[in-house]
């Protein structure tokens, strides 16, 4: 160690290259999968598929909103709550600033920041442009499972927020 370096180099390493023993090549393919599980569940949500969200969740999984306190625990309680998204609503979120952790060979954290754009009462065809129902940050943690990286926790924090407003009916 030299003069410039800290004494305790991991408390100064971003990449943690120093720390738990994992292989460099290892470390990234597990923050790939954890990114790509982010990703896969908003494009499930957004795209048509809510009900197999829980499939990208740990059996026992949970996903909650302090805000108003909801919390839903297990696969099949997740299943039915993002299955049970209205038929007529449009969504799109997008993510950004994902920064995942490797806590271990079988654990990792992550955060992301997302914007929400949503309305109900969707008939097709292009809706004007509108200002996010929510905007707000995804804290998640995973666990890696059967060889399989699943989101073990996310737990949404919307400092800004709103309802889902609804589109008017198309005259005739």
């Amino acid at each position: 160690m030299t003069d410039d370096q800290p004494a305790d180099a991991t408390a100064h390493d971003p990449w943690n290259t120093a720390g738990n023993g994992i292989d460099p090549v290892e470390r990234l393919l597990a923050e790939r999968a954890c990114e790509r599980l982010i990703i896969e569940f908003v494009r499930r949500l957004d795209l048509g598929e809510p009900g197999t969200v829980a499939e990208l969740f740990t059996p026992d999984g949970v996903w909650e909103w302090p805000y108003d306190d909801r919390r839903v625990t297990g696969r099949d309680a997740l299943r039915d709550y993002f299955g049970s998204r209205p038929a007529d609503r449009l969504s799109r979120r997008m993510c950004t600033n994902i920064l995942v952790t490797l806590d271990s060979p079988t654990t990792a954290s992550a955060t992301t920041y997302f914007a929400t754009y949503r309305v109900d009462g969707y008939q097709g065809g292009m809706v004007p442009t509108r200002l996010p129902a929510n905007i707000g940050h995804y804290e998640d943690t995973f666990r890696k499972e059967g060889g399989r990286w699943l989101l073990a926790t996310r737990t949404t924090f919307l400092p800004f927020g709103g309802g889902t407003e609804r589109l008017a009916a198309p005259s005739s």
